[in-house]
């Protein structure tokens, strides 16, 4: 953590209620720490401008918009040095939902989804491998999510 940050005891309170729902309105959020409204409203903009608090979403069910195949793709770069532009070029794959700099046998670990498992081929052999710089790639398709959570926040 950087020396500059200062999170007491109600900013974890209040991160810990939020990251259980982000849309708990804040005047509950304030009652929960017994604190006013504008002090809640207060904090969380300290917390954003202190770049704890990174932003809020929905959660969307991939399987409901039909992308049925998950699967998590190891990717090997033909030189270290190519690993900003092959990044450029994955930034316009709508399928790459994460993508991960990562030590060990891959250059690069993302996380991509597909409607089923020859949408997933395409997406591998049409669009990852015609990237320049990507040499292989190695595919492990996920069979259920079992744990999916933010990190945890010490009160």
């Amino acid at each position: 953590m950087e020396k500059n940050l200062h999170i007491d005891a109600l900013d974890r309170k209040i991160l810990a209620i939020l990251v259980k729902n982000a849309k708990t309105p804040f005047l509950e959020v304030a009652k929960m720490c017994n604190v006013s409204g504008s002090a809640i409203h207060q904090r969380v903009n300290k917390l954003t401008e202190m770049g704890v608090i990174t932003g809020s979403h929905f959660s969307i069910d991939p399987k409901k918009l039909g992308f049925q195949t998950t699967a998590y793709v190891g990717v090997y770069l033909e030189n270290a040095l190519m690993f900003a532009d092959v990044l450029k070029e994955m930034k316009k794959i709508p399928e790459i939902t994460q993508c991960h700099y990562t030590t060990g046998q891959y250059s690069m670990f993302i996380k991509v989804f597909a409607k089923d498992n020859t949408h997933l081929k395409q997406v591998l052999s049409e669009k990852l491998v015609a990237i320049r710089g990507v040499l292989r790639t190695e595919t492990f398709m996920s069979l259920e999510a079992l744990i999916d959570r933010e990190i945890p926040i010490d009160i």
